[in-house]
């Protein structure tokens, strides 16, 4: 790993039970868990528990990080992805049937009309996102939603770049799809989902 991990430092700080250290690692890194983890479980009260747990796992691996093998960030996502997958595999459901509007709120500023606009266009990419196989989620939550490069979301879905792309490409074909045939939208001639 050539490039140096902004993370080690706070972590550090962290093992030696730094007060502000927790604080200032709480605001760098809750709020995207919090994306992913809704994201993947549509259940704004799981992701918060995910999060929770996930910082569980920092203090408790925090004295002992060593940094060289994975930068912190990526083990991080792949702790809250596990996390995530464990409650999915409990709940033995299809994850975000219904995206929880807590999750992204919308911006107070914009016109009624246009905040309606936004929780209906937010509320059909949900259920698209639902209407995908997990592996094809969980690479564009990564890539799109959490803003990973090709390179680190195929580090943490443990897959070549390649196959990381062929994911996506079939995912945006699925979304594509689905959102053609959304309520209100159909397409002549084929059946709704």
């Amino acid at each position: 790993m050539n490039e140096i991990d902004p993370d080690v430092e706070l972590l550090a700080r962290i093992g030696n039970n730094e007060p502000e250290a927790v604080k200032e690692m709480v605001s760098r890194k809750l709020p995207r868990l919090l994306a992913l983890a809704g994201r993947l479980l549509g259940d704004a009260e799981e992701a918060r528990d995910v999060a929770q747990e996930s910082f569980l796992r920092i203090w408790k691996q925090a004295a002992n990080w060593r940094g060289g093998h994975a930068r912190f960030d990526t083990w991080l996502h792949r702790v809250a992805l596990n996390l995530c997958y464990d409650r999915l595999r409990r709940r033995n459901e299809q994850p975000l049937t219904e995206m929880d509007s807590a999750l992204e709120p919308l911006d107070p500023a914009l016109p009624p009309d246009e905040q309606l606009d936004a929780t209906e266009r937010s509320a059909q990419m949900a259920a698209a996102l639902a209407a995908l196989p997990d592996r094809q989620r969980e690479a564009i939550v990564l890539q799109y939603y959490q803003e990973l490069s090709n390179i680190d979301a195929a580090a943490l879905m443990d897959i070549s770049v390649d196959a990381l792309e062929s994911l996506l490409s079939r995912a945006r074909r699925n979304l594509r799809a689905y959102l053609a045939e959304a309520p209100g939208e159909a397409v002549p001639g084929r059946k709704k989902r």
